[in-house]
């Protein structure tokens, strides 16, 4: 337990206090009594948990930290604190004055939720099929990733010079051609190793 996993495992009990102060936050909204210290709490507990993801790679990389624990922590950390954002603003509204603007569609969810299952289906076909799994991150998805915290920001701090619906449009798009792009990449993936009959129809 080195001090770069110790902080990934940190981040990762940040993500139920983001989530009940979250919850909280929406339903103190819905009694028509908001309290904000429940709100800036949440924003404040993502801030720290979301600087803590570039902390503990700096603090892996500095000290010759990086071990197989840390690979499988820092992934479950960084997609639990997106998901746990995006599913919690999806089911608790953050403005009662304009409720377009304090929470996500549902679609949202929905879309990252397939997307990232597809991807861990495919990575298990892949490792069974060719006892490897050869991951490239690529562009997209790392748009998708900032578009993804910035639609989260955009709710939390209730920005309102561009379209919620849009912010979550443009992140939905890349979320969804990340998928095609990992996707494809599997089924290549599966023809290189030998497997002729996989296509991508």
């Amino acid at each position: 337990m080195t001090t770069a996993n110790k902080i990934t495992v940190a981040r990762i009990l940040m993500i139920p206090a983001f989530v009940t102060m979250a919850i909280y936050y929406g339903q103190s909204i819905e009694h028509g009594e908001p309290l904000e210290w429940q709100r800036f709490a949440a924003i404040l507990i993502f801030l720290v948990a979301s600087i803590s993801d570039g902390l503990d790679g700096y603090v892996a990389r500095r000290y010759k930290q990086r071990s197989r624990l840390g690979v499988i922590l820092d992934p479950i950390a960084d997609k639990g604190l997106l998901l746990s954002g995006i599913i919690t603003l999806s089911i608790s509204n953050w403005s009662k004055a304009d409720p377009d603007y304090g929470r996500f569609p549902i679609w949202f969810p929905v879309l990252v939720i397939t997307r990232d299952a597809v991807i861990l289906i495919g990575a298990v076909v892949l490792y069974l099929l060719n006892g490897k799994v050869d991951v490239k991150p690529n562009w997209t998805g790392k748009i998708a990733t900032v578009l993804q915290m910035i639609a989260i920001g955009w709710v939390m701090l209730q920005f309102r010079f561009v379209p919620l619906l849009l912010v979550v449009a443009c992140a939905g798009l890349f979320t969804f051609l990340s998928g095609i792009v990992y996707v494809v990449e599997g089924i290549r993936q599966l023809q290189a190793a030998g497997h002729a009959h996989a296509r991508a129809d």
